[in-house]
């Protein structure tokens, strides 16, 4: 009985997924489509395809956006554009747990997708950045799930914040649906 159990579990859950595609709004228009990296991280690409699954990134906004670096997103907690609390954008997570980092060889470079995080390595939690560009100082730091496939020049057009924190400032882009695929 709980050998039917996990298999039926395996091929019901999100964990056989590929990829996501994220249908992005504002200054960027347009579909993106991240192949997920099952084999470096999965811990981190169940968690990111059970929230994609369950509805919870639709109407996430792009709260961190650094020129030349990277465009941070996933707040599911606070970072809804429809009754969220946009002061609060990157500071929440879901209610699922914090995940054990999960390092790789994998480098951080233009287009390759990351777990944000807070100081401690095991804490990144729904939170996820795309690269504009390399970006070597965060290689075997932070838990690489993916690379963007298709609609890199969608990235590129969204939304820059200000600051060194990229915060965006005004109406920000926002993932309007986020689905899995296979």
């Amino acid at each position: 009985m709980y050998k039917t159990a996990v298999v039926l579990s395996l091929l019901a859950g999100p964990a056989l997924a590929t990829g996501l595609e994220i249908e992005i709004a504002g200054e960027a228009n347009g579909t993106v489509k991240i192949d997920l990296y099952e084999d470096v991280a999965p811990g981190h690409v169940e968690q990111i395809t059970a929230l994609a699954a369950e509805g919870a990134y639709d109407g996430v906004v792009f709260h961190r956006v650094i020129e030349g670096f990277m465009a941070q997103t996933g707040d599911v907690q606070f970072g809804k554009l429809d009754g969220g609390d946009m002061s609060r954008a990157g500071m929440g997570g879901s209610a699922r747990p914090d995940l054990k980092a999960e390092f790789s060889d994998e480098k951080f470079l233009r287009g390759v997708v990351g777990m944000a995080r807070a100081q401690n390595p095991n804490s990144a939690n729904s939170q996820f950045f795309i690269m504009f560009d390399a970006g070597e100082f965060l290689n075997g730091q932070y838990t690489v799930v993916g690379k963007v496939t298709e609609g890199m020049e969608i990235v590129d057009a969204i939304k820059r914040g200000n600051g060194p924190n990229g915060a965006v400032i005004g109406q920000p882009d926002v993932m309007t649906k986020v689905t899995v695929t296979e």
